[in-house]
């Protein structure tokens, strides 16, 4: 079978990595894949960019200007808001042709239109959209964040003024006519997903099957690493948690700093054994400094395997998250993980058993971390437990499952006639 995968970037955020492994486990279990993009970062020659350069640039900066124009001009909601007004040719490239079936990451910001998913419905292969966060469940948000408007409808969007409530609700009318197509389906990536599906007013009753995100599992080792790459902390139980952005108010940073802070002035014992290494982003720089136990911040790592190598649990306090990758990778390389559980975690983690799955308190996650500090679970059976769910060879098995019902079998030799 012939897979095209369809994504914004190869490299950049949590479905682009997503997308990738799924490449990659595909390729392994004898599928052909490739990956179709607008923001090329791998060089891999199964990667491919959509569109001219000119057409990607216009695609963006129109889209993005066009936001502006109809949220007030506020920098705090550009990137919240995706109505899906410009895009590339997609359907024009010779990947589709290529393809048995396509599969639909994340395609915003300019990627795919909504005009462009109509081009490529009408070209009649099976496509199917992964449900990576909450956009093709809403009118032109990614996350509602409070807002039952996309249950009902999406016409009283508070990312928008009033006067711009149109953009929103004509938006939710062009995905629910798109969703007619008998040749769209669509795959959650977790449990939760899938359940706000059902609570969506666009995909409400439609089928939404739940396929994991996939890991190569057999490139993670469980040794635990006891040198000073990080530091010298070989003496402390080591928490690590990381984010593209940390501070970003869905990551939940504030909910560790609390928690942090009753740890540090209830129980000084336990926060003279813990230190955390935090990875990844910060737009604050000060944002870590209020977090009240041993820490260091390394910035952005080549391969976060270095830090679970010298870590004993991994972190997330996420206020939602449509999977938990970095739980996922954690556990891979035998870390015990310690989680809110406000979206795909569930699917991860099980409490008191693999890790923990806090309540959005202080108080919970505090225990949590108390726990995971006692905790001597196996770091091979952490390894083992995620490789029997989400190895990508498992997973790609079951993408094959889905999609073969849809894809014609081959012609013989010689051809049909």
């Amino acid at each position: 079978m012939k897979v095209l995968i369809i994504n914004h970037s190869d490299a950049l955020g949590g479905a682009a990595i997503a997308s990738m492994r799924l490449l990659d486990g595909l390729k392994a279990v004898g599928a052909e894949a490739r990956l179709l993009v607008t923001d090329a970062r791998t060089g891999r020659p199964e990667v491919d960019l959509a569109g001219t350069g000119w057409q990607r640039r216009l695609a963006f900066v129109a889209e993005r200007a066009g936001v502006l124009w109809n949220n007030g001009f506020k920098r705090s909601t550009l990137w919240l808001i995706d109505p899906a007004s410009r895009g590339v040719d997609i359907a024009a490239h010779p990947w589709v042709e290529w393809a048995d079936a396509i599969v639909l990451g994340w395609v915003n910001q300019g990627t795919l239109s909504l005009d462009g998913l109509q081009a490529l419905l009408a070209i009649g292969k099976p496509v199917t959209w992964v449900l990576h966060d909450q956009w093709p469940m809403t009118g032109v948000c990614h996350l509602p964040d409070g807002c039952a408007g996309w249950t009902m409808g999406c016409g009283h969007c508070p990312l928008l003024p009033p006067s711009k409530w149109r953009l929103a609700a004509e938006t939710h009318r062009r995905k629910a006519d798109l969703y007619r197509a008998p040749n769209l389906r669509f795959v959650a990536v977790s449990n939760w997903m899938a359940a706000c599906a059902g609570m969506s007013s666009l995909l409400r009753g439609k089928p939404v099957t739940v396929i994991p995100n996939a890991l190569d599992c057999a490139a993670y080792a469980t040794r635990r690493l006891r040198d000073a790459m990080y530091g010298d902390h070989n003496n402390k139980v080591v928490l690590a948690m990381g984010a593209a952005r940390l501070d970003d108010p869905v990551k939940g940073l504030p909910l560790l700093v609390e928690a942090a802070r009753l740890i540090a002035g209830r129980n000084p014992r336990l926060a003279a054994r813990l230190h955390i290494i935090f990875y990844g982003g910060l737009r604050n720089d000060s944002a870590l400094d209020a977090v009240a136990l041993d820490h260091t911040f390394v910035g952005y790592v080549d391969d976060p395997r270095e830090v679970y190598a010298r870590a004993d649990v991994v972190l997330s306090t996420s206020r939602v998250e449509s999977f938990g990758y970095t739980l996922l990778e954690g556990m891979a390389a035998g870390c015990v993980a310690v989680t809110t559980g406000g979206g795909g975690q569930r699917d991860i983690v099980s409490h008191l058993k693999d890790g923990f799955v806090a309540e959005s308190t202080p108080q919970s996650l505090a225990e949590g971390i108390g726990w995971a500090a006692d905790c001597r679970l196996d770091r091979n059976a952490q390894h083992r437990s995620v490789a029997s769910r989400f190895d990508h060879r498992l997973v790609a098995k079951q993408w094959l499952q889905f999609l073969a019902p849809q894809v014609p079998p081959p012609l013989p030799e010689g051809g049909g006639n």
